[in-house]
């Protein structure tokens, strides 16, 4: 059973090394090797969590920390999906987008949106599979990774969410 909660101050570390090991998986293919080992450096996990603090959301199995997510600017935008390699599959990644897709509606917004590396075909599968439909793809430098990198945006209409004009707030 996937529990989610919020992420607690003395737990970054552990938190941090979830989200660089989904990364190692994910995104690190898709970058050279000189830029791989300064995020594997710097592991830039470590200061989101200790900015963002207990606004990250933590899927737990077993009692075990198992994945993080965000809306890391209090939006319509789901900024964060990083799941644990030993825990893919076993729900951590769908629990976590629910619970903000819940926060997002909250807000008020009536889509909750998210963006994926496309060559990331696992993440691209599940949201999918969650209802997002494709609304644009396109290349663009991305000044983290230091290179071109091909993008997907989906964005999924949310059923609970109060209606407030076509902007969606």
């Amino acid at each position: 059973m996937v529990t989610i909660r919020p992420a607690q101050a003395d737990e970054t570390d552990v938190l941090a090394q979830i989200g660089l090991a989904a990364w190692r998986k994910g995104i690190e293919p898709l970058v050279t090797a000189q830029v791989a080992a300064r995020i594997d450096q710097t592991n830039p996990f470590l200061p989101f969590l200790r900015e963002l603090g207990a606004r990250v959301l933590v899927a737990e199995i077993d009692g075990k920390p198992a994945g993080i997510g965000a809306c890391e600017h209090a939006d319509d935008t789901i900024s964060d999906i990083w799941v644990a390699p030993a825990f893919e599959g076993r729900g951590a990644g769908s629990a976590l987008i629910a619970a903000l897709e819940t926060q997002i509606a909250h807000r008020g917004y009536r889509d909750a949106r998210i963006h994926v590396a496309a060559a990331n075909e696992r993440a691209l599968r599940l949201y999918q599979h969650l209802g997002y439909r494709v609304l644009w793809k396109k290349v663009a430098f991305d000044p983290i990774l230091e290179t071109d990198l091909e993008k997907i945006g989906l964005s999924k209409a949310l059923v609970h969410a109060p209606v407030r004009g076509s902007s969606g707030r």
